[in-house]
């Protein structure tokens, strides 16, 4: 199911004129994407394994693989809202990332994660509806969320700032790195996108959606 979604998304691409090829640079709502935290190089991943500790929600990791098509996530507005399909994500927004495969939101909440004992991250909700723990800011320096951009996502009910710990998993997801929440934007909190379908802005007289994609 999940590759033929792919597929057709990918059908669906079109050429995009030189002029349009500025819009391609935004995150928009709407756009499937791999996160790839900048200092560690590990993408932000998730998969149906339960945390056997703290909340037993879905687990979150980090993955180096590049292919892994459990890695995508949906970019959507904040719980119980809509944004507009191609509408540019400014900074200090706040967003949902809803895993592709699962359809759970990425969510952090007051339980210790398994390694390090920082705050979990974890995936929450069914057919992409939980609660306000799914909530994100997005913290840049610019009007909207580059795709080339250094960004920070805050967790808005606990102001954590989602990040890696450094710590790797053992069995049964060996290799793959603990994500959390952290009280401070330091080492390990920075992300920027990576491989996924971008839906470009388009203007209010332009022909349908169009798409912007890197390898998925």
């Amino acid at each position: 199911m999940l590759h033929t979604l792919l597929f057709v998304a990918l059908a669906l691409i079109s050429s995009l004129p030189y002029n349009n090829a500025a819009k391609t640079n935004y995150v928009t709502c709407g756009s499937i994407l791999k996160l790839l935290n900048s200092d560690y190089s590990y993408r932000l991943h998730s998969h149906d394994v339960k945390y056997g500790s703290g909340s037993g929600q879905q687990s979150v990791t980090g993955v180096e693989q590049k292919e892994d098509v459990n890695s995508h996530w949906v970019v959507k507005a904040q719980t119980k809202k809509l944004c507009d399909r191609g509408e540019p994500i400014a900074c200090g927004a706040t967003i949902r990332l809803e895993h592709l495969t699962t359809k759970k939101n990425l969510h952090s909440h007051h339980f210790s994660s398994p390694l390090s004992g920082e705050q979990e991250v974890s995936a929450y909700g069914v057919d992409g509806v939980g609660d306000t723990g799914d909530n994100w800011e997005v913290i840049c320096s610019n009007e909207s969320w580059m795709r080339d951009a250094h960004v920070r996502l805050r967790h808005v009910d606990t102001g954590m700032y989602l990040g890696m710990s450094g710590r790797s998993y053992g069995r049964p997801i060996s290799g793959q790195m603990e994500i959390v929440g952290l009280h401070s934007p330091q080492h390990g909190t920075r992300w920027t996108t990576s491989e996924g379908l971008y839906i470009v802005p388009k203007d209010k007289d332009s022909m349908p959606t169009e798409y912007a994609h890197t390898e998925l």
